[in-house]
């Protein structure tokens, strides 16, 4: 960046919610490009702390994370060196900012995805792993989550283009195609057409999961029966018990009824 002529200041997170509170803080005192080193996660703190700022500043994302989720669904480079040059060459140049879209679930936003249901329990416990296996500790969640049991409450799903009313397996709302690092979860999914993807899966046995996991990580799962998906815009969903969520792979305290939405074009990424 230094050699591009571009004057960097480097700020290092020490918990979570730090970086989301240092963003806000510098959108505040006039910064307007912010450049995130780190992983979904680190994204998903950034988002919100520029939205609640008033979402002017322009992100850049170097992708140095497990799963980099959201760097795959924006076509940056996966090589943080590769991600880097291109950001400082796009500065310096003066590149005017792209438009891509956010979601946002109750009073806080999510850039590439909500999960309720399955994939929530499965992020939960892949957090608890501190093994360095990359993408896989999230495969070995999913072997545990089973163990533990599948099934949800009772759980209505209202939207303009879909309902539903009962268990399920999880939920899904994606704005981008991968979640997981390695599920290929909603191969339609596009950051830049306003709308967001929620995907249902009916509840299923032990055994069935372990057939359709193959096609979750290549995407060919979406015309199997126990699947319902539709593009929406707005979606409300009540469970009779709180649930646990995820919004971009951080878990979400337990609740029982979620408001989520597209908002088209929120975010400006260099």
């Amino acid at each position: 960046m230094e050699s591009a002529g571009i004057n960097v200041h480097v700020h290092q997170s020490v918990g979570v919610g730090d970086l989301e509170n240092r963003v806000s803080e510098a959108m505040r005192g006039g910064i307007t490009q912010l450049i995130v080193a780190g992983g979904d996660g680190s994204i998903h703190e950034a988002v919100n702390g520029i939205m609640a700022a008033g979402g002017e500043a322009a992100l850049g994302v170097v992708p140095v994370g497990t799963g980099n989720d959201f760097a795959k669904a924006a076509g940056i480079p996966l090589d943080w060196e590769a991600a880097t040059t291109l950001l400082a060459r796009r500065i310096a140049d003066g590149a005017k900012p792209r438009r891509i879209d956010l979601g946002r679930m109750n009073d806080r936003w999510f850039a590439n995805g909500a999960g309720i249901g399955l994939d929530a329990k499965v992020t939960q416990i892949a957090r608890s792993y501190r093994w360095p296996i990359g993408d896989l500790v999230y495969l070995a969640a999913i072997f545990q989550a089973m163990v533990d049991g599948i099934a949800t409450p009772e759980i209505l799903i209202e939207s303009d283009e879909l309902q539903w009313d009962g268990p399920l397996t999880l939920a899904s709302v994606s704005n981008g195609p991968w979640v997981g690092g390695m599920f290929h979860i909603a191969p339609m999914a596009s950051n830049e057409d306003g709308v967001l993807e929620l995907l249902i899966a009916a509840p299923v046995t032990r055994g069935r999961i372990l057939q359709l996991l193959p096609k979750l990580m290549r995407g060919d799962h979406m015309h199997e029966t126990e699947i319902v998906h539709a593009s929406v815009r707005r979606v409300n969903v009540s469970a009779s018990a709180a649930v646990p969520s995820h919004l971009d792979g951080e878990m979400q305290p337990l609740q029982t009824d979620f408001e989520i939405e597209v908002l088209p074009g929120a975010l400006r990424l260099l």
